[in-house]
């Protein structure tokens, strides 16, 4: 009968570290998702920047 049990309790022990993997794993995916999202968001921050200067830029020389 503990055979049983223990065959059971490793059985247990598998789905959890195979659950516990598979969390990791999505949970590293979701970063590297994260990363990328904040990467695109930052160069479309630059972008603008740079064309608010250059705006600025063309604004000067016009008042001058």
């Amino acid at each position: 009968m503990t055979t049983f049990t223990n065959g059971l309790n490793d059985m247990n022990l598998m789905h959890e570290e195979l659950a516990r993997a598979q969390m990791s794993a999505r949970l590293g995916e979701a970063h590297q998702l994260r990363r990328g999202h904040n990467l695109t968001v930052a160069r479309r921050m630059s972008r603008k920047a740079e064309q608010a200067a250059q705006q600025a830029r063309l604004a000067i020389a016009r008042a001058i």
